[in-house]
């Protein structure tokens, strides 16, 4: 996106970032169907890819209404290449062991949580509709995977260790939550968007009190070559759509 785009085409880009982080992150869960390390955690990852999925379903039918080129929900999640998408980066990462799944969700878990308690108050009556169900949804996820990275980092040497490993590996992905940039300050000015300083503060804050209780330490600050909220993506994406996109592809236009 440059300056001179639409404020339509600012409003479904802000849209898109939202809606294919939910739907990126809702497939990485998904992978841990029948993999999960116990069943409760395998059908727990289960109904939070659901939720991903579902707040995805409602900001891509909104994206495509805003951008006006007709293109539903189905069209722009398999239709689209991975450059075209702008979930943020880390929600692509691969799962890992289990602790790297749980901290990059603790990660995301937060972010999501502090942005759609922001934006039940956006100018965008229907994008505030959506935040005020999702937050609910996000809640239980922030719930779910704080509470496992506490178990983890404050438990045996061996879950600590791989934790603090999976923290370090990922922390590099970060950066595009904490920093705002043109687009994300142009929908705070026109309301649509929430402040991006506030919810940076907040998102910090709670990651900060679940890192501490973890015994986990917050790792320097690492070179970010990534920024998937612009189209820039790790190659980790482009496999994941080859799942993803799949059916759709392979029958384009077919009704089930």
């Amino acid at each position: 996106m440059n300056g001179a785009c639409t404020a339509a085409e600012a409003h479904c880009e802000y849209v898109l970032r939202l809606a294919d982080t939910s739907l990126v992150a809702g497939q990485r869960l998904a992978e841990w169907l029948g993999h999960g390390p116990t069943l409760e955690e395998d059908l727990a990852l289960a109904n939070i890819a659901l939720d991903l999925f579902g707040q995805a379903r409602l900001l891509l039918t909104l994206a495509g209404r805003i951008e006006g080129c007709a293109r539903d929900e189905d069209a722009l999640a398999f239709g689209r290449d991975a450059a075209e998408f702008r979930n943020v980066a880390l929600a692509e990462q691969p799962n890992g062991d289990f602790a790297q799944t749980i901290v990059r969700q603790v990660m995301l878990d937060a972010w999501q949580l502090e942005t759609y308690s922001s934006l039940v108050a956006s100018a965008d009556t229907e994008l505030a509709a959506i935040a005020q169900k999702a937050v609910k949804e996000c809640r239980y996820h922030w719930r779910y995977s704080s509470g496992w990275l506490v178990r983890l980092g404050d438990g045996t040497g061996e879950s600590h260790r791989r934790a603090s490993a999976a923290l370090q590996a990922l922390w590099r992905f970060t950066d595009e939550l904490r920093v705002a940039d043109e687009l994300d300050a142009r929908m705070a000015a026109c309301g649509i968007g929430p402040e991006p300083a506030v919810v940076n503060a907040r998102w910090q804050e709670r990651l900060a009190g679940v890192l501490e209780a973890a015994r986990l330490t917050v790792p320097a600050h690492q070179h970010y070559p990534w920024h998937g909220k612009r189209g820039v993506h790790t190659e980790a994406l482009t496999h994941l759509l080859a799942t993803l996109q799949y059916l759709p592809r392979l029958y384009p236009g077919v009704s089930w």
